[in-house]
């Protein structure tokens, strides 16, 4: 199953132009499925792909009591990729000292500055986020009914205050075939105790289009193709 996943990888990447020769390629790891599935296909990828890239994979503890990093470590060692873990206050300030009405936005908009931060420091200004098929469908469907506009993140987007390049090469990959995947090979994932984990506007969008699915099976494969056909900023192939 590794060699479809990582097909869909590999054609992502390619059709956006996302890593170069030479380079360092940081992996935002949280421990979760997603991300875990985004390290292995890449190291799976870094063995054959045409263009000699470099990978680091970094995770970032927000503080969050209970939850247990050592997964990511041993997957990291592995699969032969550098590690790196950092402690943060991000929690703390979220839940405690900011108390915002909309903490997972804010918790995103931290965890990317800090991650940016982190990898600067090692000399990577490229980070691979774990991002794939449904998030871009969800995130698109939350700032149409939510925000009342069209929009999604884009497949690459360059952070000029930061100096750091975002991409997201799992947008081809459907979050069913991830599951399948974790499934398959064995692999843990860290549990995420957050108190607003499964209480989101997202987990809304998510119960939304499982119900239009009954009926509808291939709508989110009809939202992901007018994204991309409209095209969105930055989605053009």
């Amino acid at each position: 199953m590794i060699n479809k996943l990582t097909a869909r990888l590999r054609r992502c990447i390619d059709d956006y132009d996302m890593i170069e020769s030479g380079e360092t390629v940081a992996i935002g790891v949280s421990g979760g499925k997603d991300s875990l599935a985004l390290l292995y296909a890449f190291s799976d990828l870094q063995k054959y792909h045409p263009k000699n890239f470099k990978l680091h994979a970094v995770t970032l503890d927000m503080g969050i009591k209970g939850m247990d990093f050592s997964p990511v470590k041993n997957l990291c060692k592995k699969l032969d990729v550098p590690f790196t873990l950092e402690f943060s206050n991000i929690a703390r300030v979220i839940f405690e000292e900011r108390m915002d009405k909309n903490p997972c936005a804010l918790c995103a908009s931290m965890r990317r500055a800090v991650l940016c931060k982190i990898i600067k420091k090692h000399g990577i200004s490229k980070i691979a986020l774990a991002h794939h098929f449904d998030d871009a469908v969800e995130t698109f469907l939350m700032s149409l009914l939510y925000e009342g506009r069209i929009h999604c993140f884009q497949p690459v987007t360059y952070l000029n205050r930061m100096d750091v390049t975002q991409i997201r090469p799992m947008l081809y990959i459907e979050e069913k075939m991830i599951k399948r995947f974790i499934e398959v090979n064995k692999i843990t994932v860290v549990q995420n105790p957050c108190p607003k984990n499964g209480h989101s506007k997202r987990e809304e969008i998510k119960t939304l289009l499982k119900t239009l699915s009954i009926d509808h099976k291939d709508i989110k494969k009809k939202i992901f193709g007018a994204i991309k056909r409209l095209p969105l900023k930055g989605w053009q192939v």
